[in-house]
């Protein structure tokens, strides 16, 4: 067997936990050599949490451990200029998303890295398990030719990377149209928890249409804080030249005069008098696995399958194993079509994209 993958990860949030936490479960496969933070103040207490070394700069971090890849977990804006610096020094990154907070920074960073070709982005929504199925489907044509792509689950650059993906819409101009809409909803849960507040308050919606041309569209349907608030339920609607994919169930066209409905099902341990333990075992359709929880045993939620997902990918892809799991190129794409979103929402005006330097 090979030797594990190392890496290092800049910054020590919230966030960064998750490929701290994550990497300890897979020690045959990565190992976490150290960590860069920006303030003093935060050494003892990173190093203590995750067990390594801490460091001052990513370029102490890369001189003392070498690590073969690094995360770059800070904020939007210092994330363009911390990949940078490490990619400057030949060392592949594992950036946080966005990797840069707007278009001109975009830009200034593709201009920067872009041609090395060492920048991987660490979106990992299309790697949940559910979605992950769903664009199996898609891939196998059970639906035949993806047109259109709804999502009302996740905001912004996220919503679009799954629009964007389930397509296969390239890098092309795309046409934007969002307006916003403020109405009443109860809040009870926060990332800090319940908040025992039950008066509802007002609070945004954001609805846009996106034209990518050649037929296909996405619409996007977000509200405020849609990621905790359990009143507001998930959906993604994927429709094709054969059928759709709505949620966890499939129509789509069997032959003549036959329309068939079928459903995604999940297999999921631990129910009743399952006595595997807690975990996510397949999600099947038509009695075939279309996707297979490759970390059975580790007893991981739908999000954490997807980070270690990612950061497995990226071990291989450092060590030519494998593809590139997420190029800057689609990231920078994703987050120039969720600004535009954002534009059309502010000006109730339709704004459009072009080709930009990583479209290409």
């Amino acid at each position: 067997m090979s030797t594990p993958v190392t890496f290092g990860i800049v910054g020590g949030g919230w966030r960064a936990d998750f490929f701290a936490r994550l990497a300890a479960l897979l020690p045959e496969r990565l190992t976490l050599v150290g960590a860069a933070v920006r303030r003093a103040a935060s050494v003892e207490e990173v190093g203590r949490r995750w067990g390594v070394p801490v460091y001052l700069s990513p370029a102490d971090l890369i001189a003392k451990q070498h690590p073969d890849f690094i995360v770059v977990s800070v904020s939007w804006p210092a994330t363009p200029e911390i990949t940078a610096a490490v990619v400057g020094s030949g060392v592949p990154v594992l950036a946080e998303t966005p990797p840069a907070p707007d278009a001109a920074g975009l830009r200034a960073l593709w201009a920067e890295v872009g041609g090395r070709g060492l920048v991987q982005v660490a979106e990992q929504y299309l790697l949940m398990p559910g979605h992950a199925a769903r664009r199996e489907l898609v891939r196998r044509g059970v639906i035949g030719r993806p047109s259109s792509v709804q999502v009302s689950s996740t905001h912004g650059y996220h919503a679009v990377s799954m629009i964007r993906g389930l397509l296969d819409a390239g890098s092309g101009p795309v046409r934007v149209s969002a307006s916003t809409f403020t109405a009443p909803l109860l809040d009870p849960l926060t990332r800090d928890g319940w908040t025992d507040d039950a008066t509802p308050k007002d609070v945004t919606t954001t609805l846009a249409t996106l034209d990518f041309g050649d037929g296909r569209s996405g619409l996007y349907d977000f509200t405020d804080n849609q990621w905790h608030n359990r009143l507001r339920l998930r959906r993604i609607l994927i429709r094709g030249s054969l059928g759709e994919i709505a949620d966890d169930t499939v129509v789509r066209w069997g032959g003549p005069r036959t329309v068939l409905r079928s459903s995604l099902v999940r297999s999921q341990l631990g129910h009743d008098l399952n006595l595997d333990g807690h975990d996510t075992e397949h999600l099947s359709f038509d009695g075939q696995v279309v996707w297979r929880n490759p970390f059975t045993g580790l007893r991981l939620m739908d999000e954490e399958i997807a980070i270690a997902a990612l950061l497995t990918a990226t071990a291989d892809w450092v060590r030519d194993r494998g593809p590139a799991p997420y190029p800057l190129a689609e990231a920078c794409q994703d987050h120039l079509v969720s600004l535009a979103i954002d534009r059309a929402a502010a000006s109730g005006e339709p704004v459009r994209t072009e080709v930009e330097p990583w479209g290409g």
